[in-house]
């Protein structure tokens, strides 16, 4: 198979060579009508040689022709074309045929990404919108009706001025949420990571929150395999790591029944490979098993039943831990057993590298 530069060297000489060749045997053998014989059969290899050059340089050219429409076709979005397949092609135009091939293939991964993005911001506008609907209409429901005269009654009044409150609770809560996950999903959230010791940092984590546990009179407390005074250093932010271990938490609490419990555990029992694990465990209502999968997602919920159990949250919290967990090179997941409780799990590196 050759290239297109050894045949437009080649067939230009070659032709060149014939007619030197046809040249030299005219001029040493002019001599009667042996002259006038090579003449016409000079004249013959020539008329003969046009056509045959023609073809050949017609079908060089040919697939570069081919391959005008097909480039013109992605410049219109039709996102793909087919290689010629023909080993005669030359090497050059092969490749070039493959070049375009690999452009018109990224343009149409491009175009379906963007796609899904548009998708996936429409999904999240929309939800946005119903989920700042409800705290907003909530409110604006309970002041009309104080403003309509329960202002002035007082069985209702504190009552209802206290759910608005917690609406407008509810409505900074999900703000700030939206802001973080906005914040870590473009980059613009900037975390210090550092070693620190993580062990005393998760004992004063579950001795600050002992009292949103001891309100539903649930048991909460902290557990390891690691010796009291030994340090296992973690290298992270650790007001990102807390607000991933809060969130945890607060979920726990809110999905467990009053006498249960929740245990932090912090395991380490692979130092070699350069990670701990840290677990939440509850004894709380558990989640179905076809949820799991979609659990960490934006806005996802569980059922209404799981809603109605407790409060309920933004819908973005498992998106922020999930987002923490991953800056921090880590992974998070979650097992659960209905009416059992849930265990939700993250890891940690121990090293910068």
């Amino acid at each position: 198979m050759r290239s297109l530069r050894n045949r437009a060297f080649i067939t230009p000489l070659s032709f060149i060579t014939l007619t030197l060749a046809v040249g030299n045997i005219t001029l040493d053998l002019l001599s009667g009508s042996f002259r006038k014989d090579v003449f016409f059969v000079s004249i013959a290899i020539i008329v003969l040689a046009i056509p045959y050059f023609y073809r050949y340089a017609q079908r060089l050219v040919q697939p570069i022709g081919d391959l005008v429409p097909q480039a013109a076709g992605i410049a219109r979005g039709r996102l793909e074309v087919s290689n010629h397949g023909e080993d005669d092609i030359p090497i050059e135009l092969q490749s070039l045929a493959k070049t375009i091939n690999e452009i018109g293939g990224k343009q149409a991964r491009d175009f379906a990404a963007m796609q899904k993005l548009e998708r996936v911001r429409s999904e999240f506008l929309a939800n946005v919108s119903h989920e700042l609907r409800t705290p907003i209409f909530a409110v604006q429901g309970f002041l009309e009706t104080l403003l309509e005269g329960a202002v002035d009654d007082p069985k209702v009044n504190r009552d209802f001025l206290q759910r608005a409150g917690a609406q407008a609770e509810r409505l900074n809560a999900l703000l700030s949420d939206l802001i973080d996950i906005s914040r870590i999903e473009s980059g613009e959230m900037r975390m210090s990571f550092r070693l620190f010791d993580i062990q005393p940092f998760l004992r004063e984590l579950v001795d600050e929150m002992q009292g949103i546990a001891e309100q539903k009179k649930i048991e909460l407390y902290f557990s390891g395999n690691i010796l009291p005074h030994h340090e296992v250093d973690v290298f992270g932010d650790k007001e990102r790591i807390k607000q991933v271990m809060v969130n945890l938490i607060d979920n726990a609490v809110k999905y467990t029944n009053s006498g249960g419990s929740i245990k932090v555990e912090l395991l380490n029992e692979s130092p070699e490979i350069g990670q701990v694990t840290i677990r939440i465990q509850d004894t709380g209502i558990g989640i179905p098993p076809e949820h799991l999968p979609r659990l960490f997602e934006r806005f996802y919920r569980v059922d209404k039943d799981r809603s109605r159990t407790s409060p309920g949250g933004t819908g973005l919290g498992l998106a922020i831990c999930k987002h923490i967990v991953e800056a921090h090179r880590g992974k998070i997941w979650v097992e659960s057993v209905p009416s059992k409780g849930s265990v939700f799990s993250f890891t940690l590196q121990k090293h910068p590298d």
